[in-house]
């Protein structure tokens, strides 16, 4: 068993689902009419237990970039469950590009609601450590610019047109670092942590770190400069020659061998900066605590549980894995349910969408539907929509019955929580269990009833 201290932000309790299987649930509209299959599931998902391995993931490894040890800890950790729960577990890998990380710190400490790592320049200065007082140069401009830079990491306002003349300065003046700051973006939506490019060459980097950092870091180092002297280390590093992987799980039904396949799945790792406790921890923990429950009710189909790699840099895993399966395993599949972002405690997030990268129903959004209209929830429920953009893609662009489901703003998929992709996209912040509960009803009792 692969053990992971947790650190991070300090712990929070969250608010407990609190309904019995025949209660009805927040939000709905009636009482739930189930089935006896139905209770089979209802009865044993848990949010709570779900959030256990939620807490791993999130706050003991925080985030889990494609092919780096972060992803490779989640696998690792991911695989130990299925396991342990008896299903047949592969790892799939696959090549994915090179990254470029950065860390800040403080000899006071930061603050630890944020998560501090962020974006290296791949063009600048890579494996090295610095540390100096903080300056904030605003814009950059000549008139608003410290008189006094060397040694000193630089807060500079990020404008593409005038990147490179900005590190320029910096460079020639002294400074030991540049941290570009991103501009805001419109509410809901905050800028997530980058790194920026250089017409600098690997043969020839910018002498110094140059890093992005995300809209929520941004405002909370102005505040901290604000309130008196900051001293901050920044660290970057090189990864290349990665690997990342999908992580398989299947315990094989009553069928025959070649027979129906139905499956579950999330992608587990993050984008730079963001511990994931949403996107998509939230959904991988469903996807455990799903094939938890299932793992001993009889289907006559076999089950796979799929984690995917490497989703955040383009579907690269699911693509993957969908290019190696045969056109006979690929006839197999009846559905995929796909989970991204099934947790939120964004009030706004009130609506549960099915997403079809086809804009057409199928099975998997058809079983999903009749669940929710067992459990009274209906009204809450979305019509079929065209959105792509999450693993589901991978498998209808090649004829798959396949839906992503998640919950977000009333009026258009696109409307996600502020934390997303962010490093407030934490577990007190941005999850909540009464909506995980819900989410693992709908998915938990559609999937048994395909594969029943």
């Amino acid at each position: 068993m692969l053990t992971i201290a947790l650190g991070g932000a300090a712990t929070v309790a969250l608010p407990a689902p609190a309904w019995a299987a025949g209660d009805q649930r927040p939000g709905a509209v009636r009482p739930p009419t189930l089935t006896p299959h139905d209770l089979k599931v209802v009865n044993r998902v848990s949010a709570e237990r779900a959030l256990q391995h939620l807490r791993v993931l999130s706050e003991g490894i925080g985030p889990r970039i494609g092919g780096t040890r972060s992803e490779h800890k989640a696998a690792g950790y991911i695989s130990s469950v299925l396991d342990r729960l008896g299903y047949d577990v592969t790892l799939q890998p696959f090549p994915v590009a090179d990254k470029f990380l950065a860390q800040l710190e403080s000899p006071r400490g930061l603050p630890r609601d944020l998560c501090w790592q962020a974006g290296a320049s791949p063009h600048a200065a890579l494996d090295v450590r610095v540390r100096g007082d903080v300056l904030d140069a605003g814009s950059g401009a000549d008139d608003a610019y410290p008189a006094d830079v060397k040694g000193k990491i630089l807060l500079i306002d990020y404008v593409a047109a005038t990147r490179e003349a900005l590190v320029a300065t910096a460079v020639a003046r002294g400074a030991a670092a540049v941290i570009f700051l991103p501009a805001d973006l419109v509410e809901p939506r905050r800028a997530s942590a980058f790194s920026p490019t250089l017409p600098a060459s690997a043969e020839n980097p910018v002498p110094i770190p140059v890093v992005g950092v995300a809209q929520a870091q941004k405002h909370r180092l102005r505040a901290l400069l604000a309130k008196g002297r900051l001293k901050l280390t920044v660290s970057t590093a090189a990864h290349r020659g990665l690997t990342s992987h999908n992580v398989l799980a299947e315990r094989r039904g009553r069928g025959p061998a070649n027979g129906p396949v139905v499956s579950v799945s999330a992608h587990y790792d993050t984008v730079i900066g963001a511990p994931g406790a949403n996107d998509d921890g939230s959904g991988t923990v469903l996807t455990l605590e799903v094939a938890r429950v299932l793992r001993h009710l009889p289907t006559t189909a076999t089950l796979r549980f799929a984690l995917w790699g490497s989703e955040e840099q383009g579907l690269i895993g699911s693509r993957y894995h969908v290019a190696q399966l045969p056109q006979a395993e690929r006839d197999r599949i009846v559905a995929v349910f796909q989970n991204d972002m099934v947790a939120t405690s964004w009030d706004p997030a009130t609506r549960y969408w099915l997403l079809s990268f086809t804009g057409q129903p199928n099975r998997a959004t058809d079983e999903v539907a009749a669940a929710a209209n067992r459990l009274g929830y209906a009204p809450r429920i979305s019509p079929v929509t065209l959105r792509g953009s999450s693993d589901h893609q991978s498998f209808q662009e090649v004829g798959i019955a396949s839906a992503n489901f998640s919950w977000r703003g009333e009026e258009s998929p696109a409307l996600l929580e502020p934390p997303y992709h962010s490093p407030e996209d934490t577990i007190a912040k941005n999850i909540s269990l009464e909506r995980l509960q819900v989410s693992l009803e709908l998915i938990g009792s559609a999937a048994y009833a395909t594969a029943r």
